[in-house]
């Protein structure tokens, strides 16, 4: 569209008497005189007509103006621009259509706006620069605009995507220490491979090949090339713009080593409390990666002390002669900061003491990033919150006091549960509950379930106060009822009826050990087939009878570091306890178990996973042995995959598990994402291997039980699903193997 201009011919100045302006359609004439500085009264003469012009063209509103003169008044003829009807979009596969709406938006161009030829060749160009940042290098942007009656435009932008160009090859010249495929491995894009169709590797981006050089950057600098540089960099397309070839020209310079580790600056905490955390030492090879961890460790000892804005620098000085390297940590603390207040935000239910008494970080002291960090954990792990947040907010007038701001989003704290899952060994399970995690807003639990299997039928009711006393030190009683039909369990042919009355209390040690005491009044009756009136379980009845009341006493010490409840990938947690009969009970024994889970992450996301549990059980007094319906079983998804649930170990006399009082369990699992779901938190892979087997009295190694598989975990909208796939190594002739196993629902 041409725009055309036309000044005002005058041979002498005027004073305007009047200006009127011609034209205007939907554009305002108080728009137009607001873009205007002439005004009635002033005087007007030829240069003043470009003056008028340049200003309504800026307006962007007009695509033809025109000034006059008519004796002492000003006419301006005005040709609006047509607005905008619709926008249109075609071929835009890669590139969801609202998303670009939303873009030309930004840039001036969507429906009800005025047109603009030039913002609609700068919508093309910036869609064309997005197709090529996608790897789309033959990709075409065309237009076409409509008029329609009523000075209106409708805007058709049709695409041609054309095939991704691919990376054909990535060249690495000037390495001689490291092969090209020892660095890139290290490399985000990568050439064609077996799965570049999903994960796109092969799809060239200017941003993933700087990611890259940074990384070749880092692989060489943590391994004493600090001298390194990439040199050039050349990307080429192919003829045809579907293919995409790289060379990076790098120099990498000598391998250089720590000749001396120093401290400098103002050094507030002394120096043998830093020591520790330097990790380079003196004739070490030089490591960047290193350098910059002991540099983190050390700000974040000042930060435990208070000096929460502490600088530390690491500062080189390289000998290239002798290619050493001279390593300064500088440290600046900068001023020791406190807090002035804690404050809480978001606990509309819970009360403000519940919060408060969680939190290690108190008013009126230094700042410890330890502190705050580790209040957020102890608030998360209440289970009261959704979210927790936590932020440190300047003291306006002072430089050296902060406000510590921790922000909670309540979740319900009561909840009504009512469920099923299935699983191979206990078939159907239904579940019920009703619980209040945080009752009144008071911090404490009560609880009422049910629970109901072919194996199990379970009813209780619970309550814990966590802080009975102001040290922390909780309490808590429990009552439930309990049915086990250990012939569905695949044990032998007997049920088990039991009611419990307890009271516990847990004792913290620390921020992360916490021992528990409880005492339990327990009432058990047996039920035996006619059938198992021989052997163990006959002598058993006869020396004992079928009804029992004992008193049970407890004792438990406990530490958990994992870096979360489910799905963990770094920590561990242990777990020491011990039962005992007090004397007088109708049966008098003894349990003692120790079960120890470890997590060690051997990449972003892989992880090593070892369980280790033991169990032991005898008998003291008059008694002989542990009660049969006491033994511990082994086999199945929670100890020994491959074999059927609770079928490991001694057999009665009709060749029926019945337990044993010793067990060994060791497990060792390889968890990896899912292929093509890298990034997913509720489904995870492993490979594993399982050992353990239950004993009667004597622990013999030679007769554990062994398989190997895999497995899968999904915490799936439904519930918690569980699959295996083991092959039992070494089992023996009486051994029952399952090589599927799997459960819903059921607490994997």
């Amino acid at each position: 569209m041409l725009l055309n201009t036309h000044a005002v011919v005058a041979a002498d100045s005027f004073v305007i008497e009047d200006i009127r302006i011609n034209g205007l359609q939907r554009i305002t004439a108080g728009a137009v005189f607001n873009a205007l500085t002439i005004k009635v009264g002033d005087e007007f003469s030829d240069d003043r007509s470009g003056d008028i012009i340049r200003q309504l063209f800026q307006m962007g509103f007009f695509s033809d103006i025109e000034v006059q003169q008519n004796a002492n008044t000003v006419i301006i003829n005005v040709k609006e621009r047509p607005a905008i009807t619709s926008i249109d979009l075609e071929g835009n596969d890669d590139i969801e259509t609202e998303e670009l709406l939303k873009a030309f938006s930004d840039v001036g161009m969507e429906v009800g706006r005025v047109f603009n030829p030039l913002v609609l060749d700068k919508v093309k160009n910036e869609l064309l620069q997005q197709y090529y940042n996608n790897g789309k290098y033959s990709a075409e942007v065309s237009s076409k605009v409509t008029t329609l009656e009523r000075n209106r435009v409708a805007v058709l932008i049709s695409v041609e995507e054309g095939a991704a160009a691919s990376i054909k090859k990535i060249n690495i010249v000037g390495n001689q220490s490291f092969s090209d495929d020892e660095i890139l491995s290290e490399f985000e894009l990568t050439g064609p491979s077996l799965f570049s169709f999903y994960t796109n590797s092969d799809r060239y981006s200017k941003q993933k090949l700087s990611a890259d050089l940074e990384r070749i950057n880092s692989f060489y600098q943590d391994r004493g090339y600090i001298n390194f540089k990439v040199e050039s960099t050349q990307v080429s397309i192919s003829p045809d713009k579907n293919g995409i070839f790289i060379t990076i020209n790098i120099k990498e310079g000598k391998v250089h080593t720590i000749s001396e580790v120093k401290l400098a600056g103002e050094l507030i905490v002394h120096p043998d409390k830093l020591i520790p955390y330097i990790i380079v030492r003196p004739s070490d090879i030089f490591s960047r990666k290193k350098a910059t961890q002991t540099s983190e460790n050390i700000t974040t000892v000042l930060g435990h002390a208070g000096y929460s804005f502490a600088n530390v620098n690491m500062i080189p000085e390289i000998n290239s002669e002798n290619s050493t390297v001279k390593v300064t940590f500088f440290v600046d603390p900068g001023k020791r900061v406190y807090v002035r207040r804690v404050i809480m935000e978001g606990n509309t239910k819970t009360r403000d003491e519940v919060l408060r008494r969680e939190v290690r970080q108190m008013e009126a002291s230094a700042i410890s990033t330890n502190a705050v960090d580790h209040s957020k954990a102890r608030l998360s792990r209440l289970g009261h919150f959704d979210e927790v947040d936590v932020e440190t907010l300047p003291v306006s007038g002072t430089s050296d006091q902060v406000d510590v701001k921790y922000t909670v989003k309540e979740k319900s704290s009561g909840n009504i549960l009512a469920g099923a899952g299935f699983s191979q060994s206990q078939g159907l399970v239904l579940n019920a509950s009703i619980s209040q995690n945080n009752f009144l807003g008071t911090g404490k639990r009560m609880s009422a379930s049910f629970n109901n299997s072919s194996v199990n039928t379970i009813y209780s009711l619970g309550y814990t106060n966590p802080y009975y006393t102001i040290d922390g030190i909780s309490r808590g009683f429990d009552i439930s009822y309990r049915t086990t039909d250990y012939d569905e369990a695949n044990s032998s042919n007997y049920e088990t009826e039991t009611f419990n009355m307890g009271v516990n209390f847990g004792l913290p040690l620390n921020e992360s050990d916490k021992i528990g005491l409880g005492l339990d009044v327990e009432f058990t009756s047996l039920d035996i087939d006619d059938n198992l009136f021989f052997g163990e379980i006959n002598k058993f009845i006869a020396d004992n009878g079928d009804s029992f009341a004992n008193l049970k006493a407890t004792a438990v010490w406990g530490t958990d570091t994992r870096n979360r409840a489910v799905f963990a990938t770094r920590g561990g947690s242990k777990r020491l306890s011990g039962t005992i009969t007090v004397p007088g009970s109708d049966l008098e024994f003894y349990k003692l178990s120790y079960s120890q889970k470890q997590y060690f992450p051997l990449s972003k996301r892989t992880t090593l996973y070892l369980n280790g549990e033991f169990g032991y059980g005898d008998s003291y007094g008059d008694a002989e042995k542990l009660p049969f319906f006491e033994n511990f079983y082994a086999g199945g998804k929670n100890s020994v995959r491959g074999f059927t649930d609770n079928t490991l170990g001694p057999r009665d006399i009709f060749d029926d598990p019945i337990g044993g009082s010793v067990k060994l369990v060791g497990n060792a699992e390889f968890i990896f994402p899912v292929p093509f779901m890298p990034e997913s938190k509720t489904v995870r892979m492993s490979t594993f291997v399982d050992a353990g087997n239950v004993y009667d009295d004597d622990l013999d190694l030679g007769e554990l039980r062994y398989s190997v598989g895999m497995s899968a975990k999904w915490l799936s909208p439904f519930g918690a699903l569980s699959f295996s796939l083991a092959m039992p190594i070494n089992d023996g002739d009486d051994d029952e193997v399952q090589t599927f196993q799997f459960a819903f629902g059921s607490g994997i």
